[in-house]
């Protein structure tokens, strides 16, 4: 099976991407850090965000940096309770949890595309399939004029 991971590091010049990046999106890991308060502030705007282009896959929330300060994992992040997203301690330095970590939303990813309900989802997988028959028959791509592509109105 194969894996994806894509990170816009939350940098405002990405803004323009994140539709792409949403596109056959599994799970989502929203990442901030412990140390500075305005990536926790912007969780709020990349869930909206998130929710618009794939509302239902799930999203784990983690709070990164804690080996700057392990008094961190003894806070209320409301965030995470509000939407009823599991939260993980992690240090990405040290390496504290990130294993289980990708483990856990590899496995969520897994079940969701397994299991997935949502209309997109239904249709990309049709057209993936659709590809793989029209590959596996041999089928040539239809060219541009075996799609009926529409010309303008010839000259007259």
């Amino acid at each position: 099976m194969e894996v994806d991971f894509w990170d816009t590091a939350g940098q405002e010049r990405f803004q323009s991407m994140h539709a792409s990046y949403y596109h056959k999106a599994h799970a989502c890991i929203m990442v901030f850090d412990v140390q500075r308060k305005v990536t926790y502030k912007n969780l709020h705007t990349w869930y909206t965000e998130l929710r618009e282009f794939r509302p239902e896959i799930p999203c784990i929330v983690v709070a990164n940096k804690i080996d700057a300060d392990i008094k961190v994992t003894q806070k209320s992040f409301n965030f995470a309770r509000k939407f009823s997203l599991p939260l993980y301690f992690v240090s990405a330095a040290d390496g504290t949890n990130v294993v289980k970590l990708f483990n856990d939303a590899i496995r969520l990813a897994v079940s969701y595309k397994q299991n997935s309900q949502d209309f997109m989802d239904e249709v990309l997988q049709e057209l993936e399939n659709f590809d793989l028959e029209q590959k596996a028959a041999g089928d040539p791509a239809p060219d541009r004029e075996q799609r009926g592509a529409v010309e303008g109105p010839a000259p007259s």
